[in-house]
């Protein structure tokens, strides 16, 4: 072994390293510069990896806790629902209601098409599909954030789990407990259970509950029964019971026809429904009514009005109201109410005779009452009974409203300071031309000239005669020459509703070719009543849930839409109307009162609207089809020759005004009027058919109305003479604006012919039909423009 030192290794042992160079690390490596500035806010990959890791574990942590936590709860028992009660204005009891009209049933005993039908409409992928579907709740919750409307985004296990095992409150508590409960049901229940459940606990309108009650309640058939047509309206009631009621509300039918073809289309997707199957098809119209009895006479309809409207103005949903629990006060005054429904039956129901006279059977009535002061409803007539004509009259917007219409057209040219077309200031004592088909000067689009009655010309009028008479020649003038979008647009102000169907600008909408509602047209009329002072109607006074809990009601507005002497002088106006033209009807009320009358196209309605300084109310008498719906003509009604709105509807009118407001005491109208209110023009003055500064084309164009319509029924109104008006006394002026009522007292002649040569029957809107036969439309179109309705 050798003593001579070993040789040292390398880099072992306690040698000294070479000095590190600046930025190296321990390793040799270079070090990384420290982050500077805004990048010290942006996390690392490491922070960004951790992070989601540990979102993951707790998302999953959370659905675990989540799924054990929740567990399915008993179902909610529909069997302690409480009833809803509605009381009059003093506190007596308008109606009850509240009992759950349900019979559960197998999925066996439900037609595989309606079963079908339901999931076409609410969820198609039902059978593949998990109970939740993620991506469609995503979905809904940003279109109901960013305002795109409500969506629930449900599939239908969640939706049977909403309906059977929890409340219906929209809150992120229920959402939870949906989610778990609709995940764990998906694994204890089979698809055709949770599918019979939802189709036994879905609300289809009508009070139904399950598709059971609704197929007895708009068919009148077993839900075993059911056709694919059938199937799919009741499907698409789910998706807005009360809209999709086409019974109920006729106006909205074209929006659930495209529901219901969305959902036959779904069946054919899916193959549950042939193409062929699918071309053949027809819409399935529903049964008026097969409602319980408790809701008979008046009390079904006003219940279903109310309810209308609570849902309407957010105030009560009416689902909510279906669960029960609700006190409702409305403004309703049982003694009006009563007075309305005794003269309804005294001076029509009573004379109409259903097993000789078949056109009587077509016979409907509607009216509503409103106080102008306050826009309280105090009554309303809707038919003859609840369970055997379940459409209300009193809100059903499928009729034209004929020259009720006229005074809109009066009031809007005050208000506008508007001129003839040579410039005069239109007033009641503006002359006018009143030759029938006498073409409308200053229009730009097609050619109009609408007949009078009975092809009447009356040369050169006044304002104030032509609306005694109801001159259909001379309002379509005014219409251009006030601008018929001013006509419009001063309607609406006045109260009638910007969806109103056919009010469009034209000069046919002065001859009342708009369909209005008599509660529409109540609320118009109490406006002028109110000196143009306008706010919504109301329904409800107070609401009570549960007994104590007072749910909050909106708060009233009301405005001046129209000046005060527009109002007071188209009020001074229609004051003629009653005492010198085709109302005198109405003198019955024994009060001092102002209104028009009006007759649709072809009879197939007669109206009178009118007021006192205390009450506005308009009543309406209609026909239609009790088997079809179809509206129907009502020539030969009652025994006479024509139903006209100076005969039953103003007849009507003045029985309840003068018992509505008896005990009252008897207030004329305070009237301030349009400066040369009283000045009546010289037939010096003359008419010009020259074109002046007229409304521009733009609006959709009339066309003749004559055209086509010529062959005549030559029936006139009882005590007609020459298609004219004798008032009483041969006093064929207007009365001194704002005065009082030359004869306010009972003209002791119930019959529409007075044979003291009045003309209580309408004249003024040239009804050229025949004698109207069966045809179901309502009234045509030529050259873009509804036909005008051609009497008053």
């Amino acid at each position: 072994m050798s003593d001579e030192p070993q040789p040292q290794q390398p880099n072992q042992g306690w040698a000294p390293r070479e000095p590190q160079t600046a930025g190296e690390g321990k390793t040799g490596k270079p070090e990384r510069p420290r982050r500077t500035g805004w990048r010290r806010l942006i996390p690392t990959w490491r922070i960004t990896l951790s992070t989601c890791l540990i979102g993951a574990m707790l998302l999953i942590g959370g659905f675990f806790l989540g799924y054990h936590l929740v567990q399915i709860p008993a179902a909610n028992a529909l069997a302690t629902k409480q009833s809803n009660v509605y009381l009059y204005a003093d506190g007596s009891v308008l109606a009850r209601d509240g009992e759950v009209n349900r019979e559960s049933v197998g999925l066996a005993r439900i037609s595989k098409d309606a079963q079908h039908a339901v999931l076409a409409a609410e969820d198609r992928d039902f059978y593949t599909e998990s109970a939740i579907d993620p991506m469609a709740m995503v979905r809904a919750g940003w279109n109901t954030a960013t305002g795109q409307g409500k969506q629930s985004g449900s599939t239908i296990t969640q939706q049977y789990v909403k309906n059977y095992y929890l409340a219906q409150e929209q809150t992120i508590t229920r959402k939870v407990k949906e989610f778990f409960i609709s995940i764990k049901l998906d694994r204890e229940k089979s698809k055709n259970e949770i599918l019979e459940g939802y189709l036994n606990t879905s609300f289809f309108g009508r009070g139904a509950y399950g598709i059971q009650a609704a197929a007895q309640a708009y068919y009148g058939i077993d839900a075993k029964d059911l056709t694919a047509a059938q199937g799919a309206y009741l499907a698409s009631l789910l998706n807005a019971p009360s809209q999709y009621d086409i019974v109920a509300h006729p106006e909205n039918r074209p929006a659930a026809e495209a529901r219901w073809n969305y959902v036959l289309d779904g069946m054919v997707e899916k193959g549950w429904l042939t193409a062929t199957e699918r071309t053949g098809t027809k819409f399935p119209m529903p049964k008026e009514t097969t409602v319980s009895t408790s809701m008979s006479g008046q009390r079904g309809y006003l219940v279903n009005i109310i309810k209308a409207y609570l849902d309407k103005n957010d105030i009560v949903t009416e689902e909510d109201l279906d669960r029960g629990g609700y006190r409702v006060t409305t403004t309703l005054q049982k003694d009006k109410q009563d007075a309305f429904v005794k003269a309804v039956d005294d001076k029509l129901m009573s004379k109409l005779d259903k097993k000789n006279r078949k056109v009587d059977t077509y016979v409907r009535a509607g009216g509503a009452s409103v106080d102008p002061k306050t826009g309280k409803v105090v009554a309303m007539y809707n038919g003859i009974d609840y369970v055997k004509q379940y459409t209300a009259n009193a809100t059903r917007r499928d009729f034209q409203v004929g020259s009720t219409f006229k005074p809109f057209v009066f009031t809007s040219a005050v208000a506008n300071g508007s001129r003839t077309q040579d410039g005069r200031l239109i007033r009641p004592g503006t002359l006018y031309d009143g030759t029938s088909e006498r073409p409308v000067q200053g229009w730009s689009g097609d050619r109009y000239a609408p007949e009078n009655e009975d092809h009447h010309d009356y040369g050169d009028v006044t304002v104030t005669e032509a609306t005694d008479k109801s001159i259909n020649a001379v309002y379509a003038q005014m219409a251009v020459d006030v601008g018929s979008d001013k006509v419009k647009q001063t309607a609406i102000d006045l109260g009638l509703s910007p969806d109103t169907p056919e009010l469009v600008p034209s000069p046919s909408i002065a001859l009342g070719v708009a369909h209005a509602s008599p509660l529409d047209m109540a609320e118009a009329y109490a406006t002028l009543a109110n000196h143009g002072r306008h706010g919504t109607y109301t329904l409800v006074e107070k609401v009570l849930k549960d007994g104590k809990h007072e749910v909050e009601l909106p708060e009233r507005h009301e405005e001046q839409v129209v000046s005060r002497e527009a109002a007071d002088t188209t009020t001074s106006v229609l004051r003629s109307v009653v005492q010198n033209g085709t109302a005198t009807a109405a003198q019955t009320a024994g009060r001092p009162a102002a209104g028009k009358t009006g007759t649709a196209e072809e009879d197939k309605a007669a109206w009178f609207a009118g007021y006192t300084p205390e009450l506005a109310t308009v009543v309406a008498v209609m026909g239609q089809d009790p088997v079809t719906a179809a509206h129907k003509p009502l020539y030969g009604a009652m025994g006479l020759d024509r139903i006209n709105g100076g005969g039953a509807p103003a007849e009507i009118w003045g029985q309840y005004t003068r018992n509505a407001l008896k005990g009252e005491p008897v207030t004329d109208f305070d009237l301030q009027l349009q400066a040369g209110a009283n000045i009546t023009e010289s037939p010096s003055a003359g008419t010009s058919d020259e074109p002046g500064a007229g409304e521009e084309s733009g609006s959709r164009k009339p066309g003749d109305e004559s055209s086509g319509d010529n062959e005549r029924n030559d029936t006139r109104t009882p005590g007609r003479t020459d298609g004219g008006s004798t008032p009483p006394g041969g006093d064929t002026g207007a009365p001194t604006a704002g005065g009082p009522t030359a004869d306010a007292g009972p003209t002791g002649n119930d019959d529409p012919a007075n044979g003291d040569g009045t003309t209580e029957g309408d004249n003024g809107d040239g009804d050229s039909t025949g004698t109207g036969g069966d045809d179901d439309s309502d009234h045509g179109t030529i050259a873009g423009i509804p036909l005008s309705p051609r009497r008053q």
